[in-house]
């Protein structure tokens, strides 16, 4: 017999790519995920999985398979969904994903907040460095910081957000504030690297009217694939970034951080709700669209755009010397 965590395994195999990711996923010991599916090909008489040191891979069996299985899971989640939706006060699951950031930062507290309202609802939240197939993985939703390209997700916009460019003050006082693009090459720029091979590029937008988009090349002694270690680097004052308002806007109140070439920002990073594709004729549960109310109530107003106090000091900063071409 095929069990509901026999559809989920092998849902979250193929999604992942990895049995140990899987069982990282599902919660259980890697061992017992590799037995697990071991026995399911065992019964079913048929290989569903290539594997590799390197590599898991679906056979064409386990391409059929998959199709169905994220197909039954669907239907469980709609008949627990129905079920719910009987009782007059919300109970049930959320599974929630978000980026590790803006997740621990904002979303942690407002998630506090919505439990404190509906006590009977259970909220999982998973933080990832990229936005993973919902729909595979068994997420709800996600709270991500732009919008997908996937025309089959449904997105809704619950705050605005950019990336600017800032700098710590002390920083500033040595190396100069930059007055034109161009001079970025002159400065030590903190890099959020995302994809080790791909150059390290900044992709703004000028704000002025008629303005134009513009991609810029930069390089610096200092990257990571984490936005909070970039973050703490520039607050020591080892250079400039390009950070979301949403993680530098205290360090600006507070003189911590100051913006430079403020008529420059990357644009396309407002806070989006994000739900998978769902079955015709299938409704979103009943708690999860009331965490989405509350959320788009809570950042109806982001106080990360909020105009930031004045702050003296390095707004005196002198300009960067332009070198000698």
């Amino acid at each position: 017999m095929i069990e509901r965590s026999d559809l989920l395994l092998v849902s979250s195999a193929a999604e992942l790519g990895s049995l140990a990711a899987a069982a990282r996923q599902l919660d259980l010991a890697p061992p017992a995920v590799s037995k697990r599916l071991a026995a399911l090909e065992s019964r079913l008489g048929l290989r569903l999985f290539h594997r590799s040191t390197r590599r898991l891979q679906l056979t064409p069996h386990g391409e059929a398979f998959l199709a169905q299985a994220r197909s039954l899971l669907q239907g469980f989640e709609q008949l627990q969904a129905q079920l719910t939706e009987r009782h007059d006060e919300p109970r049930g699951l959320i599974r929630l994903c978000s980026s590790f950031g803006f997740g621990h930062a904002w979303l942690g507290p407002l998630l506090a907040q919505f439990h404190a309202a509906y006590p009977q609802v259970q909220v999982q939240l998973h933080l990832r460095e990229q936005l993973p197939d919902l729909r595979a993985a068994g997420f709800d939703a996600a709270v991500w910081l732009w919008a997908p390209r996937d025309p089959n997700v449904v997105t809704r916009r619950l705050a605005s957000n950019r990336r600017i460019i800032v700098g710590a003050p002390a920083y500033l006082q040595r190396a100069g504030v930059p007055q034109a693009l161009d001079e970025l090459a002159q400065h030590a720029c903190l890099v959020v690297s995302e994809n080790d091979d791909q150059p390290a590029t900044w992709r703004l937008q000028d704000l002025s009217p008629r303005g134009a988009a513009v991609t810029m090349r930069v390089n610096g002694p200092l990257a990571s694939n984490s936005g909070e270690v970039v973050r703490d680097w520039a607050l020591a004052g080892h250079g400039l970034m390009l950070r979301s308002l949403w993680d530098v806007h205290e360090h600006l109140r507070s003189g911590r951080l100051q913006q430079v070439l403020p008529r420059y920002a990357m644009l396309d990073a407002d806070v989006h709700w994000v739900l998978p594709p769902r079955a015709p004729n299938s409704s979103v549960p009943r708690r999860v669209r009331l965490l989405q109310q509350q959320l788009i109530q809570a950042l109806a107003t982001p106080p990360w755009l909020a105009p930031p106090h004045q702050q003296p000091g390095p707004a005196s900063a002198p300009p960067a010397p332009r070198r000698r071409r």
